[in-house]
């Protein structure tokens, strides 16, 4: 295999054959691919045989949400930018492979209780210090601290132990196996020990992305220049990028129209159709899926204390009319979170809730209820009210009368966190795109030992440590997927309604824009055409 990423000189690995997850895949060579799943050709590098990558240029990326610094560890709506400015360890293909970035190699013990990793030689961060074993260290404690907000803390809190070997090799304990560890790896981007609390307040991004920050304007965006003393020679081909914030959903559509703007992932799904139909820009979906919306409960919230009513409104709403109208036909209608491809999804599971409001009567009646009153709370912002309103007028005809409560995306990412939604909330989530034990032990939403539901169950704590920990695979693996799916829809405290299609609106000159399974942008190979 070709390294795509060659390494600076070192001495042979002892290792020829790596281990790339404890399930026992096997991982030959050094290679990285990125998570091109976009189905456009203008979103993917130019073939060979012409003058090659052009050189220069500055991108502008249209989003409609600021940088929140205090959230830069946590995924959210605001991570787009974090692959520009830093890297992490490993980085999945779209077969959910990993491969290497700062990580050159792996093996896992046999018992899946230690991994050692062999890491990068030739890297440096922005301010010109080399990136070592204890940049690796340290990244993991930082996502142990709980005052970062990261979802995947859990995961992290298993790595008990380090063992350094050189500066450049380390051996990571672990308190038991967990089959979602390069999750991490992927999630966990290497930040500066020494900058991280200048980090978290805007003021000092020192990573060793392609990219450094030289200015954050608040409510404005952010503009990054090219980081000449990048470990991809020859990389960045872009001399720069700027992130503007576009929250109005007209004047986001007319700067890629009118050339302001050369990208976005921030086009709600209704205004899509305006852009598709532009001569100079192309719509592009990536098929592993950008999330998913959904409908949230408070299960601690009489009625809502009863799966009956819950389930009364995962049968209430319209996912296909969501789908089309909301969305604008890009993603799946579905009851579960799963995209397609994702191990845990099967189409029993998608269609489990389908829109039949009868049934969803009969459900509240038997509940005895005829009529509610609750409070709905969704980000003000274009597609997500749209989601709000459709799920508005879905719930009415059941006799289930919501009242909107917009609110900005930070403060409902606080809230989400911090376990205080109002009754109804309609939100996206992620991580259904990674290893599906990852959703029910990371992500706020589904998280089994402490969730914005405030659910709580024993069989569902059980069901999500028995997928995390084991290390099965094949239909065993399925099978202890599914018992995490059926419990799902069963208590139905959170209610999937369609898995977003991540969808990319690109000027047709530029090339090889790919996204992390992290939502992340990577401009590596990216460069604006002649």
């Amino acid at each position: 295999m070709t390294e795509l990423y060659p390494s600076a000189p070192t001495a042979p690995s002892r290792r020829t054959t790596l281990r790339a997850a404890a399930g026992g895949t096997l991982f030959l060579g050094l290679g990285l691919t990125g998570c091109r799943s976009a189905v456009s050709e203008a979103a993917a590098p130019a073939a060979g045989g012409g003058a090659g990558p052009q050189r220069g240029g500055t991108l502008t990326v249209a989003v409609n949400t600021d940088f929140t610094p205090s959230l830069l560890f946590s995924q959210s709506s605001q991570s787009l930018q974090q692959r520009l400015i830093y890297n992490t360890l490993t980085r999945y293909d779209d077969r959910l492979e990993p491969r290497p970035e700062l990580a050159t190699s792996w093996e896992y013990a046999p018992d899946g209780r230690s991994i050692t990793l062999d890491l990068r030689t030739d890297v440096v961060f922005h301010d010109g210090r080399p990136f070592t074993a204890d940049d690796v260290i340290f990244a993991v404690k930082n996502l142990q601290n709980p005052l970062r907000a990261a979802q995947l803390r859990s995961t992290a809190a298993v790595v008990t132990g380090f063992e350094k070997r050189g500066d450049h090799a380390l051996v990571l304990r672990l308190a038991h196996p967990v089959d979602n560890l390069f999750d991490l790896f992927e999630f966990m981007f290497i930040t500066d020990p020494h900058t991280v609390e200048e980090a978290v307040t805007g003021r000092k991004l020192n990573g060793t992305g392609p990219f450094t920050l030289t200015a954050w304007r608040p409510g404005s965006g952010l503009s990054l220049r090219r980081n000449a003393s990048y470990w991809r020679p020859g990389r960045p081909y872009l001399d720069g990028v700027e992130i503007r914030v576009v929250p109005q959903a007209d004047a986001l559509v007319s700067s890629l129209r009118t050339g302001q703007s050369q990208l976005s992932y921030s086009v709600p799904g209704r205004n899509l159709a305006a852009v598709a139909t532009a001569p100079d820009l192309v719509v592009s979906e990536y098929a592993t899926g950008g999330g998913a919306s959904y409908l949230g409960v408070d299960t601690s919230v009489a009625p809502l204390d009863d799966k009956t009513v819950r389930q009364a409104l995962a049968w209430a709403v319209d996912r296909e009319r969501i789908l089309e109208q909301v969305l604008g036909g890009y993603g799946l209608a579905s009851a579960t979170p799963w995209p397609r491809s994702s191990p845990a999804y099967t189409e029993a599971g998608r269609t489990h809730y389908r829109h039949d409001p009868a049934k969803a009567r009969a459900l509240l009646r038997s509940a005895g209820h005829t009529r509610l009153d609750l409070p709905l709370l969704h980000v003000n912002l274009p597609g997500e009210t749209a989601l709000a309103e459709a799920i508005q007028y879905d719930l009415k005809q059941i006799g289930v009368h919501v009242t909107l409560e917009p609110t900005d995306a930070a403060t409902a990412q606080k809230h989400l966190v911090s376990q205080s939604m109002p009754a109804l909330w309609a939100m996206g989530h992620g991580f259904a795109q990674v290893q599906p034990s990852t959703l029910a032990v990371s992500a706020y939403p589904f998280n089994a030992a402490k969730n914005t539901s405030r659910f709580r169950s024993e069989a569902y704590t059980e069901a999500v440590r028995a997928a995390w920990t084991s290390r099965a695979t094949g239909a065993e693996a399925n099978a202890l997927r599914q018992r995490v799916t059926d419990t799902l829809l069963d208590e139905a405290f959170i209610i999937d309604l369609a898995i977003r299609g991540s969808v990319q609106v690109a000027s047709k000159k530029l090339r090889g824009v790919t996204l992390t399974k992290f939502a992340s942008l990577d401009l590596d190979d990216a460069h604006l055409a002649g």
